[in-house]
């Protein structure tokens, strides 16, 4: 045990003593009379984890009171030129010992594999406990077989950088290197993925574009949004796994998924269950605190536990390599690892190296008696002794630690700035002590460090200054003869800056790359980058320049957290909201207007539709007061949506037609990409192709549909594809014509799929379910409608709910089962209530007095309820609600013999319609005048 005594620090008297009992309190009270005030003096425990650190005075043995033996005693001084210790472990190559069971399970996995039957086997332990050596030992198996492997890598410096393992496993396929221009790189790119993927053409871009290497000449641009390039790239490294099972049986390992990121883990996840069958084996290496969820008849679970005595003494014999240890160092060191192959290693080694060892003939004899000291008492010790004893290569050691778990020779170089001859002979050094491994030739090698346990010894050895100093010198190097690295990693400047303590900087590269993760829809990534860059910025004073840093990065954490966490999660509010709070004592309106158009966008979503109006009307005032067109066109955009949802449907018609006459697609169609996610050029077109229905003229609604849909095709966007695809799917089944609405909703399904966009991809299955209930299979457009609700439910969504409930109601009607449907619109009065909508309020009112008149076809209720839908309706200047109202009425009035108010009620209303006459609405009532004729 160490002990550190400060002079006039310890107090006196038994109540210090009494804190902690056994020989440290008793050895501390002696100690304190040999230190002098403000000094600090060390006993031998101490004086062997901290030599070399600190310059010390030897004051000699000391005899105290107390102590049957002299005590050695030092007194510190200062530091010394040497950094500090550690505190880690190592994982070494050795012979595979105590893991037949497991290795047979694996070489099982892969035979049930070859023959086409995929397998994934989870393997899990502890550091250091060897996962590494027993996926070694597998391949030591397979080396005869013909077979393909692909290796994946997690970082902990990349836990939030996207698809780190996958970028880094496809640059090392196609043999890319630093100094290959982007021309030669699309080649070696190109070229490897013409031996998996029959579609290389469409496949390069995507991953040139995830490589960040730039293709534009060679290949068109890519039209995809970004979570539609994600979903695609994902899908081309699948891909890739596939083409290579096809040509062998494969086995893919994926090694400390305990660091993973969130996009390689859905990768992963996609991999799991298209693996079942593919002639591919995979395994997955974790430590214990990791928790993966995959379960499934082709996934197998290995935990490796630590080794027997026995194992632990033959792992010893192995390591010493003919040199036969006495039974006394073996047992103790196969006492002290306590059954952990890296440990006992590290520990073998480490005596090994030292004095005590004296070579014989055949035979090593202890040079003297074992003492318990001579063996490090743990492995963060084993290690620190051999980094040690690595003189000047131990800086490169530390300084690489500080890159990351793998590095490269020129940064390495620059960031060191010693000659060439001596950086090379370090590295030698580290390369023959086996701490760290080395892939090609200088200048252009990577060095690795032979495990994480490695890299963390040599890591935490450095004082914090040194380290923060050696981080900023990183970051630096980067920046200025790195600029790749700035442009396609930023948050690996990001780290080192955040390391350095270098605030400003940090925060400004967290940006950057919440903004690039955002570009490549590797949202959840984005998330975390703009969550350390809101941390680090708290630190700097609040002037202009943090505040300007804060409100961008909270914009985009409100753009970020409505992909992750859902349109109506609180975390997308909270983000906004702090934007424009910042924005508003900063007097920036520009960035004003993006903050609260991103809250708008946020309150309509999630169907606070008064605030969303509340906050559209004052986006159009900051861009009224800014004579800004970009931002009068988002402005009227975000009126046009809330006025229609409020069914306030003349302003929304109005700022609808303002959007038509302005919009221009050659100019105005990058605003998708900076606002909503989709055209407002198109989106204009689609509220006004529904506001024509509504106000009676259905062939109009449905030429402006098709209008809007032709838009969408020139600006080849898949979510507004989509969207428009939806509207006339929509305004098909308004003019109830389910075979029509179904097959426009079958292509915006088709795709929402292929690009993954699920909140399109539950109104197109809720459009389906539509339009089979109206085609009389109503069970089956139920249950869609019902998991399509689910769905969108799951995205925040809340807008226009209560009409799709009301649907749904209708079709339970349909179904004979009237009161389902009056509990469901139930739950849409209430929505409507909380959201302040009259939107196709007459609806509602109609579909209840339908169905109250199926369960009591004489009584006055239902003749109350669609009285007022049509009174509502004909207020709000609604023909076509006014006219199903009307309807419905007329036919109850039949049914009761009141002919003459049926007549009364519905011919004038026909008469005022002037086209539409087969749609549904409109040749239902002229067949019902027909009969009252």
């Amino acid at each position: 045990t160490g002990l550190v005594v400060v002079g006039d620090l310890i107090g006196e008297g038994s109540a210090q003593e009494a804190a902690v009992v056994g020989e440290t309190p008793n050895l501390a009270a002696r100690l304190q009379a040999l230190a002098e005030p403000n000094t600090v003096v060390i006993a031998d425990g101490t004086h062997r984890l901290v030599a070399g650190l600190f310059e010390m005075v030897d004051l000699g043995l000391q005899q105290l009171r107390g102590f049957a033996a002299p005590v050695p005693v030092w007194r510190v001084i200062g530091e010394s030129a040497a950094e500090g210790r550690f505190d880690a472990q190592h994982g070494v190559a050795t012979p595979l010992v105590g893991r037949s069971e497991e290795l047979e399970l694996l070489v099982q996995s892969w035979h049930r594999a070859r023959a086409g039957e995929g397998q994934a086997v989870m393997l899990s332990g502890e550091a250091g406990i060897g996962k590494s050596r027993l996926i070694a030992a597998l391949e030591e198996r397979l080396d005869k077989e013909p077979h393909a492997r692909l290796r994946y890598f997690c970082s902990p410096y990349h836990v939030n950088s996207a698809l780190y393992p996958v970028i880094r496993q496809v640059e090392r396929a196609a043999g890319l290197m630093r100094s290959d221009s982007d021309s030669k790189k699309l080649d070696k790119l190109a070229a490897l993925m013409l031996q998996w993927a029959s579609d290389a053409p469409d496949a390069v871009p995507l991953l040139a574009s995830l490589l960040s290497i730039d293709a534009t000449g060679r290949y068109a641009s890519t039209k995809l949004t970004p979570q539609a390039q994600k979903a695609r790239t994902l899908a081309v490294l699948i891909q890739q796994i596939e083409g290579t099972a096809a040509g062998h049986p494969t086995v893919v390992i994926v090694e400390d998924a305990h660091w993973i990121d969130p996009t390689t883990r859905q990768w992963l996840e996609m991999l799991i269950e298209r693996l079942h069958d593919l002639p591919v084996l995979l395994v997955v290496t974790f430590r214990p605190e990791f928790q993966p969820n995959w379960v499934a008849s082709h996934v197998t679970a290995i935990t490796l536990g630590r080794l027997a005595p026995d194992d632990g003494a033959a792992v010893v014999d192995q390591v010493a390599r003919g040199r036969t240890l006495s039974s006394e160092v073996r047992n103790e060191i196969v006492a002290r690892t306590e059954g952990v192959p890296l440990f006992v290693e590290e520990l073998t080694k480490a005596v090994l190296e030292t004095d005590l060892m004296t070579p014989a003939a055949d035979r090593d004899r202890s040079n003297g008696p074992m003492a318990s000291l001579a063996i490090p008492s743990t492995l963060q010790d084993s290690l620190m002794a051999r980094l040690d004893r690595l003189a000047s290569a131990k800086n490169v050691a530390q300084i690489g630690a500080c890159i990351g778990r793998v590095f490269h020779h020129r940064l390495l170089a620059a960031v060191i700035g010693c000659g060439d001859a001596r950086l090379r002979a370090d590295i030698l050094k580290l390369e023959q002590s086996e701490l760290v491994f080395r892939n090609g030739v200088a200048p252009e090698a990577t060095y690795a460090f032979k495990h994480a346990l490695v890299q963390d010894a040599a890591y935490q050895s450095l004082l914090k200054s040194r380290r923060r100093d050696i981080h900023a010198t990183i970051a630096s190097t980067l920046e200025t003869l790195f600029p790749e690295v700035t442009e396609t990693e930023p948050e690996t400047l990001a780290h080192h800056y955040t390391a350095a303590e270098f605030s400003d900087q940090a925060g400004d590269y967290w940006l950057k790359a919440g903004q690039l993760a955002l570009k490549r829809s590797a949202n959840v990534e984005a998330v975390a980058h703009l969550g350390k860059g809101l941390q680090v910025i708290a630190s700097l004073p609040s002037n202009e320049v943090r505040l300007r840093r804060e409100i961008q990065l909270q914009n985009a954490m409100g753009v970020a957290a409505m992909a992750v966490k859902g349109w109506g999660a609180p975390e997308v509010l909270r983000a906004f909201s702090a934007a424009r709070r910042l924005c508003e004592k900063l007097g920036d309106s520009h960035e004003l207007f993006v903050a609260v158009r991103g809250e708008a966008s946020y309150q309509l979503i999630s169907g606070h539709l008064r605030e969303a109006d509340d906050l559209g009307r004052q986006c159009l005032q900051i861009a009224q007061s800014a004579n800004d067109l970009d931002l009068l066109l988002e402005a009227h955009h975000q009126l046009w949506a809330s006025k229609f949802f409020l069914g306030d449907y003349q302003a929304a018609e109005k700022h609808a037609s303002w959007g038509i006459a302005t919009y221009d697609p050659d100019r105005d169609h990058r605003l998708t990409y900076i606002y909503t996610g989709h055209d407002p050029g198109v989106c204009c077109r689609n509220f006004s192709a529904l506001m024509l229905w509504i106000r009676g003229f259905p062939d109009q609604a449905l030429a402006r549909g098709r209008e809007a849909v032709a838009l969408s095709k020139r600006v080849s966007h898949s979510v507004t594809m989509a969207n428009a695809r939806s509207n006339v799917a929509f305004v098909r089944l308004l003019r109830r014509e389910p075979e029509a609405g179904r097959e426009l909703a079958q292509q915006q399904l088709e795709i929402a799929t292929k690009f993954d966009l699920r909140l399109m991809a539950g109104i197109a299955r809720f459009n389906i379910g539509w339009a089979l209930a109206q085609q009389g299979q109503s069970e089956d457009g139920i249950r869609e409608m019902r998991n399509a609700l689910e769905a969108t439910a799951a995205t925040g969504a809340e807008a226009g709910l209560h009409y799709e409930l009301c649907v749904l109601a209708l079709a339970y009607g349909e179904q004979g089962e009237a009161r389902e449907g009056l509990t469901l619109l139930e739950k849409a009065f209430g929505i409507a209530a909380k959201s302040g909508t009259k939107h196709l309020l007459p609806e509602l009112l109609r579909t209840k007095g339908e169905l109250l008149s199926r369960l009591a076809p004489h009584g006055g209720a239902a003749e109350r309820w669609l009285g007022d839908a049509l009174k509502m309706a004909r207020t709000a200047g609604a023909k076509s609600p006014e006219l199903r109202a009307a309807v419905s009425l007329a036919r109850m009035y039949i049914d009761k013999g009141r002919d003459d108010e049926a007549r009364s009620l519905l011919a004038p209303l026909y008469a005022w319609f002037t086209e539409g006459f087969e749609t549904g609405d409109l040749v239902e009532a002229k067949a019902l005048l027909d009969d009252l004729s």
